[in-house]
């Protein structure tokens, strides 16, 4: 089992939480970014550095990935791919992505871009808060909790 994060958006107070989750109980993280991270000093935390592009980030993830890793991402293309292939995908804000509704959360967000392409919704997700912080704390806990014991979420 690995952890995935997909970093170049990721909040560093997520990746903080991941980190203590990983030291915590022996998971390995690899963060996954076109830019130079910082990251903390173990060898459970490794990090990958792309080439500059659309989506080249999410390619890497995507095909690395395995069904017994677990993916950070907000990207819901990326995530709708790794629960494609039977993989587990968490949200920052702590929403775990599922057969049941990824497809319903890429639709949603494909209709939203266009609408703020074609001028009609201006603006993007709220501000990241504490309460979000919160959420997916208390989410990644119990995900990790099933996924370390072999109970699929």
């Amino acid at each position: 089992m690995k952890i995935w994060i997909d970093a170049d958006a990721c909040p560093r107070v997520i990746k903080e939480i991941v980190f203590r989750a990983s030291q915590r109980l022996k998971v390995p993280v690899c963060l996954v970014a076109n830019t130079d991270l910082s990251r903390a000093h173990t060898p459970l935390i490794t990090s990958v550095r792309v080439a500059a592009g659309f989506d080249v980030a999410d390619d890497y993830i995507a095909e690395h990935a395995g069904d017994a890793d677990l993916v950070i991402t907000a990207d819901i293309p990326l995530a709708a791919r790794v629960v494609e292939k039977g993989g587990v995908a968490l949200d920052p804000r702590g929403e775990l992505y599922t057969e049941e509704n990824v497809g319903e959360r890429l639709t949603m967000r494909n209709l939203m871009q266009d609408l703020r392409n074609d001028g009609l919704l201006l603006g993007g997700p709220a501000q990241f808060g504490p309460s979000d912080r919160q959420r997916f704390a208390s989410a990644l806990d119990r995900l990790l909790t099933r996924m370390v014991r072999g109970d699929r979420p």
